[in-house]
């Protein structure tokens, strides 16, 4: 059995249940791990601000490794401790782009997400969980025109996240052309986040390689690391950590890549697993 000093935990579908709520035991277990020396981190697609803050007070939790990968941040001070973006050149002409396609689309920059203001008025169309789709709408800054706001400010965006919208026959439109679009672009990495949405980054950036960076500035060997998730954005991390665990709500590319299944995220697998792999937490 490793000894796990580090255990990474992605939100929406694993420590989140559908309501976006963190179970009583998941919270009890992570305190008690934290109490315990171990450094639990948040490791989401979300930007910083879609943290639960109220949820995680006083859990111990101090880091989150953001948007994919993108952004490493301490959370009581909100210092970025590692950004990883991508510069306007590189994304202006894909959101402009993007922008002739019916897509809800959110660019997440300096822990904060942004969406052009022709997504409010159909938001509501969305095919996501309620509390998801409460969070999406309830939580952006509102651009007139992004591109032109990326310029002006000449911002670094950390990542995009594209929600499609489903046809009369429930294909979700779009899609599949986008998806060609980004993947033939050699300077992002684009994956899937959950319920069939695309997410980019800059080429090379991941929750894994974020993994290993905290792991370093924290003087933590990587074989010493356990990371938790769900879906594709959580491959690489599950990769990366010595013990990846998958839930048992997950994609069957994240089960096959995982050392371990836990149960789902609506019966509490993130403190089964952790209980699993951390025996002084089974007391």
């Amino acid at each position: 059995m490793k000894n796990i000093k580090l255990v990474a935990l992605d939100l929406d579908g694993t420590l989140f249940n559908k309501e976006s709520r963190i179970s009583k035991r998941n919270l009890e277990t992570i305190k008690k791990a934290t109490k315990l020396g171990i450094t639990v981190v948040i490791s989401t697609g979300r930007p910083l601000n879609g943290l639960p803050f109220d949820q995680i007070k006083g859990s111990g939790i101090r880091y989150a490794i953001t948007a994919n990968g993108s952004a490493i941040y301490e959370i009581e001070t909100g210092k970025c401790l590692r950004e990883e973006a991508m510069d306007e050149d590189l994304f202006v002409p894909i959101v402009e782009y993007l922008l002739t396609k019916d897509i809800h689309m959110d660019a997440f920059i300096g822990g904060n997400g942004y969406s052009p203001m022709q997504c409010v008025k159909n938001g509501e169309r969305l095919v996501v969980p309620e509390a998801l789709k409460h969070y999406i709408l309830n939580t952006r800054k509102r651009v007139d025109d992004l591109p032109q706001f990326i310029r002006d400010n000449h911002l670094k965006v950390q990542k995009m996240t594209l929600n499609f919208y489903p046809d009369e026959n429930g294909v979700f439109k779009d899609r599949a052309e986008v998806k060609n679009y980004l993947e033939s672009n050699p300077n992002v990495t684009s994956v899937c986040g959950g319920y069939n949405n695309l997410e980019f980054t800059r080429a090379g950036v991941n929750k894994g390689v974020a993994l290993r960076a905290l792991a370093k500035i924290l003087s933590i060997d990587p074989a010493e690391t356990m990371a938790i998730g769900d879906t594709e954005n959580d491959l690489a991390i599950i990769k990366a950590a010595g013990i990846g665990v998958a839930m048992g709500n997950a994609t069957p590319a994240v089960k096959d890549q995982a050392d371990y299944v836990t149960d789902d995220n609506e019966s509490d697998g993130v403190a089964t697993a952790m209980e699993h792999f951390i025996p002084a937490l089974r007391s």
